[in-house]
């Protein structure tokens, strides 16, 4: 069997330049080999993820595993990527892919993903013309204690560790099976009113 019976029988799908398209994206010439014209990465692997995570700046006060801030000032925790709230983020090319940029960690930076969304595939975008994009909640520290209960299950910054409590831990049920010392549960912030 020819190539082109073997494109015109393949169940992969095909695009108009003759070649057979992966279901990642990359094309082979329909026998299984790949093409000599691969397009480029555009997606940050996990180590470029990694380092990009850690050249964005600490949040005072906060886990820098678990929060950081974006270009533009923006506080975002690690676990909420590529979602669209105001804590979320993605990774996204200083010079835009589409013009030439390159996935490497130089060119790798966090933005809150509203952010990311209205930069589009601008480079011409200083951090004060990212602002205009953000958006406009500012979190204390108690709120974000409260998030980082819900994402994490507990909560570890200087001067406070502490974790959700389990039902068998509210009921009075436990039996401890940790060893060493064991983080105690948070006292979440309530109405002092009833």
């Amino acid at each position: 069997m020819d190539v082109g019976t073997h494109l015109q029988s393949s169940s992969l799908p095909q695009m108009d330049d003759g070649l057979v398209y992966e279901d990642d994206g990359l094309p082979n010439k329909g026998d299984g080999s790949a093409h000599h014209q691969w397009p480029k990465n555009r997606i940050f692997d996990g180590k470029m993820r990694n380092q990009c995570w850690q050249k964005a700046d600490v949040v005072p006060g906060r886990h820098p595993e678990r929060w950081r801030k974006d270009v533009a000032g923006n506080i975002v925790c690690r676990r909420l990527t590529r979602c669209e709230g105001c804590l979320c983020y993605e990774y996204d090319h200083v010079r835009p892919f589409s013009k030439g940029g390159q996935t490497t960690v130089d060119n790798c930076q966090i933005l809150q993903s509203r952010v990311n969304r209205m930069k589009s595939n601008r480079s011409d975008l200083a951090s004060d013309d990212l602002k205009q994009f953000s958006c406009d909640l500012k979190f204390t520290d108690k709120e974000l204690d409260l998030i980082e209960m819900g994402v994490y299950g507990n909560v570890i910054r200087p001067g406070l560790q502490c974790k959700c409590k389990s039902v068998a831990e509210t009921l009075g049920t436990a039996l401890s099976k940790q060893k060493g010392p064991e983080m105690s549960s948070c006292k979440l912030p309530h109405s002092s009113a009833s």
